[in-house]
C-alpha cells in the first residue's frame, strides 16, 4: 500500500545492467508512493565509506535517453504514479558545466528517498541511510523528517553467476548526443502522459539554452478523437510548465498557442533543431520547407518512436496516447453534478 505521496528514486545500479532492474524497481517504489515519484539517476554512487557521496553530472547520450525512455514505459503500468525522471545532473554535449553545490526546487517536494542501493547484509542500514538522506537534501528540496528507505527488488537474474546479463544493444552507444542552443517541438499535450514525458526528455537533453513548445488549440483540435474531453489550454500549459521546470530548471521555456500547423518554427531565425516522432516526421520536414521559402536555414530533425501502451484496449491506439486516455473516461463523474434549486416540472 503506498504511503507517501511524494518521493524521489536515487538509481545506483551500473547502466548495463539498471535497464533490466527496471521494472522490479518501479513495482517496489510503486507500493509506496502514491503520486508523483522524481527519478534522479547516479550510475555508481555509493553510500558506504567515510566520505559523503555528492552529486556528479552524467553525459546525455543515447544510452541514457534509452534507459530514460525504457523507465517511463516500464513506469506506464503504475497508473496512479506522476513520474518525472530529473535532468538537473544530465550533461548536454554543448553545455558547461556549472558545479552541482545548490538545492534544486521541486514542485512536489519529496516525504522519502528511496533507492536500489544495497548493503551487504541486505538490511536498513542507519549509515547508509543516513547518507541517502543527506545525499537527497544536498541535491533536492525534500519535506521536513524525510524518510528513507533502501528498496531490494526481487531480480530476476538471467546468467551465470547471478549477475544481471543485459543484451546489448547495437543501436545504442555513449557518444554524445548532439545538442543545440534552440530547440523546437509541437503537440497538443493533453493529459500529460509518459508517452509526452519521454518526448520532453530529449527535447531537453537536445536543448543547451531554450525550448520552444508549440501547444494547439482551436481549429488544431478539430479532427482529434473526443475532442470535447481535452483539458483547456491554460490547464495543459500549466502541467507542461510544472513538469519541465521541476526536469530541468535551467532551460529557457516559451511556450506558444498553436493556431495553424507551423507557429514560429518557420519564421524564427534562432531555432536549431525540431524533435518530431514516427508520426510527425513529415511536419518536420514540411517545416524546413516553409523555411528554405522564408529565406531561413534548416532545422536539424531529430525523430524519436512511439512508447507501446501495454495495457491498451480493443478500441485504443497501440502507442500511449491521450486519446486512449481520453477514451477510458468515458462513463466516469468528470465533476459533480450541480444542483439546481428551481427546477420546475
Amino acid at each position: 500500500m503506498s504511503v507517501f505521496r511524494s518521493g524521489l528514486l536515487v538509481l545506483t545500479s551500473p547502466l548495463s545492467a539498471l535497464s533490466l532492474r527496471l521494472v522490479p524497481i518501479l513495482a517496489s517504489a510503486a507500493r509506496l508512493v502514491q503520486d508523483t515519484l522524481y527519478v534522479h539517476l547516479q550510475p555508481g554512487l555509493s553510500l558506504t565509506g567515510s566520505t559523503q557521496p555528492r552529486s556528479t553530472y552524467v553525459q546525455a547520450t543515447s544510452e541514457i535517453y534509452t534507459l530514460i525512455s525504457k523507465l517511463y514505459a516500464d513506469a506506464d503500468v503504475h497508473t496512479h504514479l506522476d513520474i518525472r525522471v530529473l535532468l538537473t545532473n544530465i550533461l548536454s554535449q554543448g553545455t558547461t558545466p556549472l558545479a552541482l553545490g545548490s538545492v534544486q526546487n521541486l514542485s512536489q517536494p519529496p516525504e522519502v528517498v528511496l533507492t536500489d542501493f544495497e548493503t551487504g547484509d541486505g538490511g536498513q542500514s542507519n549509515p547508509v541511510k543516513q547518507r541517502l538522506e543527506r545525499y537527497a537534501t544536498s541535491c533536492y528540496s525534500c519535506r521536513p523528517n524525510l524518510t528513507s528507505v533502501l528498496l531490494y527488488p526481487e531480480y530476476e537474474l538471467e546468467a551465470i553467476d547471478g549477475e544481471l546479463s543485459p543484451q546489448p544493444d547495437t543501436s545504442v552507444t555513449s557518444e554524445p548526443l548532439q545538442s543545440y542552443s534552440d530547440v523546437v517541438v509541437g503537440g497538443t499535450f493533453d493529459r500529460l502522459h509518459n508517452g509526452h514525458k519521454i518526448l520532453l526528455s530529449m527535447c531537453c537533453m537536445l536543448a543547451e539554452k531554450r525550448l520552444l513548445l508549440g501547444v494547439s488549440d482551436k481549429d488544431l483540435l478539430e479532427t482529434k478523437i473526443l475532442k470535447e474531453l481535452i483539458l483547456p489550454y491554460e490547464q495543459r500549459v500549466a502541467q507542461l510548465s510544472e513538469f519541465l521546470v521541476d526536469v530541468k530548471p535551467s532551460l529557457q521555456y516559451e511556450m506558444i498557442r498553436l493556431l495553424d500547423r507551423f507557429g514560429p518554427s518557420i519564421s524564427d531565425p534562432l531555432l536549431k533543431c525540431i524533435v518530431v516522432s514516427e508520426e510527425t516526421l513529415k511536419g518536420g520536414l514540411a517545416v524546413n520547407k516553409k523555411r528554405i521559402e522564408n529565406g531561413l536555414a534548416e532545422l536539424a530533425v531529430h525523430e524519436i518512436s512511439l512508447a507501446n501502451d501495454a495495457q491498451h484496449g480493443k478500441n485504443e491506439e497501440e502507442k500511449i496516447s491521450s486519446s486512449s486516455l481520453r477514451h477510458r473516461l468515458l462513463g466516469t463523474l468528470l465533476r459533480p453534478p450541480q444542483v439546481r434549486e428551481t427546477l420546475w416540472l
